[in-house]
Order: structure tokens, then C-alpha cells, then sequence
């Protein structure tokens, strides 16, 4: 009866995430991430086997499933929630994005400055239009987000690099998991993605960064992103005003 139980266990299947788009599944030791855009599937496994810090490996790919072999560690922390973490491991969450920032860009395109601008241009007049946020609220925060609406020189960039995409054990990373958003792009939008809802880390990250970095653009990233993922977040079934989420790191720039 015992084995009978263990066998049960062992055969669970845990829901990480699901909505219209996506959805991940894991299954013991086994994380089965199914897509319908296998544009996308395509991006996370090229840009991970391009990545120079440690990522999933791929198990097997069978459209649109792909499987992936858990990650030691935990996640390093989650938005919404206090991270736990120490500073030391929210350096090297930031020596990590050094090294994959160094590495060379992948071959195919990031979004441009335009496409940024325009659509953010478009979330905000969804906003105000659909009285989801007050006026003043989306006003500032749209200030606020033109520091990050500026050239800058495309990197390697993880593109989604949110806290709860890197793995830690102690104070080492490691893995990052979704690569789905990779491709060239700025630098400290990963920074800002990183420490979205965690501002209070940013300086140990940008310590383990090791490089100068414009805190008035992180700022304008968080601003930016934040605006521009609420109407996604509502219609996928998330919740923006969560304590801790991103309308409140859009209160935070008032």
C-alpha cells in the first residue's frame, strides 16, 4: 500500500501557470511548458542554448510541448511578496545578467524603440479610456517612463527577467527559466524587470551588475512596464492590484 501511495504522489500534476496563451505543468522532476505559438517555444530554446548562465535543460520537444528538467534552488522571490533572499544572492542575480548582457546578442530582432513607445502610448489610453486607473496615476507614471524611452545599444537580453524566473541555492544562481522573450534589447529593462516590486534590492543587484547604470531609466522601466502589462494581466485572469504588484509600483512614483 505504501508504494501504491508513492506512486500516487510521484504521479501528481501540479498547474505553475495557465492562461490563454500558455500554460506550465510539472510533473515530479519534470516541468511540460505547452504553446501554441511555436514561434515562441522556438526563441526559449535557441536563446538558452545561446545563454552563457545556466538554464533548464531541454528533455524532449514534441509541439507544442515542450519538456524541461526542474532547477535546483528556489525561485529567488516572488512579485507581490518580501524576498527572503540574501543580499549576496541578489548580487549574483545581478552578476548573472552581467554575463548574459556580454555575451553575444541573439541573431534575430528585439522590439524597437518605436514599437516600445507606441505601445505604451496605447496601454495608457486603454487605461484612462476603460477608467481602470485614475488620470493622475497613469499621468505621472507616463513622465516618469520617458526616461527609459531613449536609445540605447541592444544586448542579450532575457527579456522577462522577472524575480521568480531566476533560481538560487544560497547565494549562487542556479538557473534563469523563460526564455520566450529573448532577444536584443536594453540592458536595464532587464535590471528593472529583475527588481520590479523589489526596489529595496536594486542596489545590491546593481553592485553585482558591477557597471554604472542610469537609476532614473530603471525607474522609467518600472513605470513603463508596469503600465503596459495591467490590461494583459486583467484579461489573463492576474490580478494588478495586488498588494505589492504593479499598481502599487505605479503609486510608489507618486
Amino acid at each position: 500500500m505504501a508504494d501504491v501511495q508513492g506512486a500516487r504522489e510521484e504521479a501528481e500534476v501540479e498547474v505553475v501557470v495557465a492562461h490563454r496563451e500558455r500554460a506550465t505543468l510539472r510533473v515530479g522532476e519534470v516541468f511540460l511548458k505547452i504553446d501554441a505559438d511555436q514561434a515562441r517555444t522556438d526563441v526559449e530554446v535557441e536563446a538558452m542554448a545561446m545563454a552563457p548562465v545556466p538554464t533548464p535543460r531541454v528533455l524532449w520537444r514534441k509541439p507544442p510541448v515542450l519538456a524541461l528538467a526542474a532547477l535546483p534552488g528556489t525561485a529567488l522571490g516572488r512579485l507581490g511578496e518580501p524576498s527572503t533572499a540574501s543580499a549576496a544572492a541578489w548580487a549574483a542575480a545581478g552578476a548573472a545578467a552581467r554575463m548574459l548582457h556580454d555575451a553575444p546578442s541573439p541573431p534575430w530582432a528585439g522590439r524597437s524603440l518605436d514599437q516600445v513607445a507606441s505601445r505604451l502610448d496605447g496601454e495608457c489610453e486603454w487605461l484612462l479610456a476603460n477608467g481602470v486607473l485614475p488620470t493622475d496615476l497613469v499621468t505621472r507614471n507616463r513622465r516618469v517612463a520617458e526616461a527609459a524611452l531613449r536609445w540605447w545599444t541592444p544586448v542579450f537580453t532575457h527579456g522577462d527577467l522577472q524575480v521568480a524566473h531566476v533560481f538560487i541555492d544560497g547565494d549562487e544562481v542556479t538557473g534563469v527559466i523563460d526564455w520566450s522573450e529573448a532577444g536584443p534589447g536594453d540592458a536595464l529593462f532587464d535590471l528593472a524587470i529583475l527588481t520590479l516590486g523589489h526596489q529595496e534590492r536594486l542596489s545590491d543587484v546593481v553592485a553585482g551588475y558591477g557597471a554604472d547604470v542610469d537609476l532614473d531609466v530603471i525607474r522609467g522601466w518600472w513605470s513603463l512596464r508596469s503600465l503596459e502589462a495591467i490590461r494583459w494581466l486583467i484579461e489573463h485572469g492576474f490580478d494588478p492590484f495586488a498588494p505589492g504588484c504593479e499598481v502599487d509600483v505605479l503609486r510608489s512614483r507618486l
